[in-house]
């Protein structure tokens, strides 16, 4: 019975999630997926946000929008340190289920900072990936290359939508921001 459940489950998963966790080599479909973006208007004002899919589609409800606190000017490594923790630190004093992979807009450097403070939380087992922009590299931690996954694969398509989605709220929260902060100044 539980193979057949596990048979209805993976049947119902979307090709695109499938074919993600090949190409990343997870044990487990990445149904969940959390993806952060950190974003800055003209060297102030950084913000981070957070999208969350759940196979293979937006749970907009789960969107979070981070404004820095700790970090001093552009400094990207230092503020997804800041997010990451707040994000799982938070979930784990909640009880709350961690996502099944958690996606990092930016290369080597941001996908490093977010490893060691998923390190710090003792989530050192978390599936973590780094999608770099210029060349649509995935980088996973503890490789210096990137993964070879095929151009036109369903799972990579999939990551770059998370990725985008992630950014085009980072903007939209960009934008509040600064439409507020020149009413004040008005």
């Amino acid at each position: 019975e539980i193979i057949l459940q596990k048979m209805k489950a993976s049947s119902l998963l979307p090709k695109s999630v499938e074919m993600l966790q090949a190409d990343l080599h997870l044990p487990d479909p990445p149904r969940r997926i959390e993806c952060f973006d950190i974003s800055h208007f003209q060297g102030a004002e950084t913000v981070a946000s957070m999208v969350s899919f759940l196979d293979g589609k937006p749970r907009k409800s789960e969107y979070r929008k981070f404004g820095i606190r700790t970090v001093e000017g552009v400094d990207d490594f230092a503020s997804m340190r800041e997010v990451v923790h707040r994000r799982y630190s938070r979930l784990l004093e909640e009880g709350q289920p961690l996502p099944d992979l958690i996606v990092i807009d930016g290369g080597k450097g941001q996908l490093s900072s977010a490893v060691e403070m998923l390190r710090e939380l003792g989530l050192e087992t978390q599936p973590v990936i780094g999608l770099a922009k210029r060349l649509e590299e995935v980088f996973v931690p503890g490789e210096s290359l990137p993964l070879n996954i095929a151009k036109t694969s369903a799972g990579l398509r999939l990551l770059q939508r998370i990725r985008d989605e992630a950014h085009r709220f980072a903007i939209t929260f960009h934008r509040e921001r600064r439409s507020k902060s020149t009413l004040q100044t008005e």
